[in-house]
């Protein structure tokens, strides 16, 4: 199973990263994939540490994928920082590197865990932003075509039980989705 996250890691320089993240959880020990290259894999692997973020504001998923202003952060343990409003985060240290040429799987211990809200759950316009968001973040392998289908579809749950932060985060993915599709038309007539 795949829990949808926020991953914050910091370059050995200080630079922080802020990436959203399908993590999995294994014998208590968090499996972190990200794809070669990225900012997130080189920022673990040259500082051995990242911190993994629960929350329900979705905005912070489609701001990272949309390139927005990212939200603020705050300095925990170790040099890592965490999401100031994360309801939940876990301060991760790097185990096990298993290479692989496109995702290497990094298994991290938790070193410290800290809840600072309750979690009420996912309403569906969440849901629907948080996969519409890993569709954007797909916008280079996936045909157009298959993401204004499912795009359409999950329209149905923002219609139906979005807030205003599901509002915001859905029209800077879909604002993402039409620059892609400009940039596309462009290079196309060029």
């Amino acid at each position: 199973m795949i829990y949808e996250t926020i991953v914050t890691t910091c370059s050995a320089q200080g630079e922080v990263h802020i990436a959203p993240f399908g993590v999995q959880w294994s014998d208590g020990k968090v499996v972190i994939a990200p794809y070669k290259p990225s900012a997130t894999l080189q920022n673990i692997l040259e500082t051995g540490r990242a911190v993994l973020n629960l929350t329900d504001d979705v905005r912070i998923f489609a701001a990272a994928i949309a390139k927005r202003t990212p939200f603020a952060t705050q300095e925990v343990a170790h040099g890592c920082v965490r999401l100031e409003n994360c309801l939940t985060h876990h301060i991760l240290k790097l185990d096990q590197v298993e290479e692989d040429a496109v995702r290497p799987r990094l298994t991290m211990t938790v070193e410290e865990s800290v809840l600072h809200g309750p979690f009420m759950g996912f309403n569906r316009a969440q849901a629907a932003v948080i996969e519409l968001a890993v569709l954007v973040s797909r916008l280079h392998m996936l045909p157009i075509e298959k993401i204004n289908q499912e795009m359409e579809y999950l329209k149905i749950a923002i219609d139906k039980t979005a807030g205003e932060r599901e509002l915001e985060a859905w029209q800077w993915l879909v604002d993402t989705i039409n620059n892609h599709i400009a940039r596309e038309s462009g290079l196309q007539q060029a």
